[in-house]
C-alpha cells in the first residue's frame, strides 16, 4: 500500500507542478540598503512580477554582515517559492573565499532561479575633485600616494575588487573604505568624504546628470545609453580594463524544480515588459532572460573565478 501511494504521488507531481501558483505574497530579500544596484534590480522586477504571478512581490532590505544577514535568511526560509533572494555576484562568489564559517554554501544552499540584470561598472569621483577625465584622475592619484580613498559596498565586493584592480593597474596607492551597501557609500562620495567609487551606474546616473557626481569612464566594452557622453575605459586610455557584476534571483535549496521553472518563466517574461526595459536602459543595466540552468552555470563560474581572484590578490576582510 505504501508503494502504491508513493507511485500515485509521483504520478501526480507533474500536473501539480505545471499549475503552481504562489498562495501568498512573495518576499525578495535584498542584502543591501535601498539605493544600490542590488536594490535596483529587485525593484526593477517588483511590479511586473506581482502582475504576472498574481501575488504581491515585497522587497525586504536586510543589510549587514557583508550580505550574509539576508543570504542566511533566504537559506533558512521554507523552500516553497515564497521567499527569494536577490543575490549579488560579489557576495555569491566572494563571501565563501573571504570568510570562514559563513553558514551557507553557494552551491549547496541556494538554487538559481533567474537573472535580474547585469551591470557594467563606472568609475565615479567626488564632484569637487579637480579632475574631469580619467587621465587627470590617474595623475592626481599617483601624485598623492595613500591620500586618495575609494569606497565599496563591503570587503570583497566587486566594487572593492574592481577598485583594487584599478589602483594596481594605474600604479597608485589608494585606501579602501568599505560601507554597508552602495547607498551609504555613494552618499559619502557625493559629500566628498571619499574620492572614488567604482560601482554600477544605476545609483549614479541621476547624480551625474544633476552635477553631484563626476563620471570618468564606463568599465565595459560599450558606452551606456543613459550616460552617452561618458567614454569607455578603452576610449579613456585603459584598454582591457573592465568590471561587471550581475544581480540574480535565488531560492532556498530544496525548492521544487517546477516552482523554480514557473518563477523563471515569469522573470523571463518580465524582461519583455516595456516599462522594465525602459527603466533598465535608464539605469544603465542589461537584461538577460537566462533559463534557470543557464543562471546556475553562470553562478558556478562566478564562485570559481571570483574565489581565485580574491585568493590571488590576498583580499581579506581586515
Amino acid at each position: 500500500m505504501k508503494r502504491r501511494a508513493l507511485l500515485a504521488s509521483l504520478a501526480a507531481t507533474p500536473a501539480l507542478a505545471q499549475g503552481w501558483q504562489p498562495s501568498r505574497p512573495i518576499t525578495v530579500l535584498v542584502p543591501n540598503p535601498p539605493g544600490g544596484g542590488t536594490d535596483f534590480a529587485a525593484r526593477l522586477f517588483q511590479d511586473t512580477l506581482s502582475r504576472l504571478l498574481g501575488q504581491q512581490v515585497v522587497v525586504d532590505n536586510r543589510p549587514g554582515g557583508n550580505g550574509n544577514i539576508a543570504i542566511l535568511a533566504a537559506v533558512r526560509a521554507a523552500p516553497d517559492g515564497h521567499t527569494l533572494l536577490m543575490q549579488y555576484s560579489g557576495y555569491h562568489g566572494g563571501n565563501p573565499a573571504l570568510m570562514h564559517d559563513i553558514g551557507w554554501d553557494p552551491l549547496r544552499d541556494l538554487v538559481a532561479v533567474g537573472m535580474g540584470d547585469s551591470a557594467p561598472h563606472g568609475i565615479f569621483v567626488a564632484p569637487e575633485l579637480p579632475v574631469t577625465t580619467l587621465a587627470e584622475f590617474i595623475a592626481y592619484a599617483r601624485a598623492r600616494p595613500g591620500q586618495v580613498n575609494y569606497a565599496s559596498s563591503g570587503n570583497g565586493s566587486i566594487q572593492h575588487i574592481g577598485a583594487a584592480r584599478f589602483a594596481q593597474a594605474i600604479g597608485a596607492q589608494m585606501v579602501h573604505v568599505p560601507y554597508r551597501g552602495a547607498g551609504p557609500a555613494m552618499q559619502d562620495v557625493v559629500a566628498g568624504r571619499v574620492q572614488l567609487f567604482v560601482t554600477t551606474p544605476s545609483s549614479a546616473i541621476s547624480l551625474v546628470q544633476g552635477g553631484k557626481l563626476k563620471a570618468l569612464a564606463i568599465a565595459s566594452q560599450n558606452r551606456i545609453s543613459a550616460l552617452p557622453n561618458v567614454p569607455t575605459t578603452a576610449e579613456a586610455g585603459m584598454p582591457g580594463f573592465t568590471v561587471d557584476a550581475w544581480f540574480a534571483f535565488f531560492a532556498p535549496a530544496g525548492t521544487p524544480a517546477p516552482v523554480v521553472e514557473r518563477l523563471n518563466a515569469a522573470m523571463r517574461e518580465a524582461t519583455r515588459d516595456p516599462d522594465v526595459r525602459r527603466r533598465a536602459e535608464q539605469g544603465g543595466v542589461l537584461l538577460q532572460p537566462l533559463t534557470a540552468a543557464e543562471m546556475d552555470a553562470l553562478a558556478r563560474r562566478e564562485v570559481k573565478e571570483l574565489g581565485e581572484t580574491i585568493r590571488a590578490a590576498h583580499i581579506t576582510l581586515e
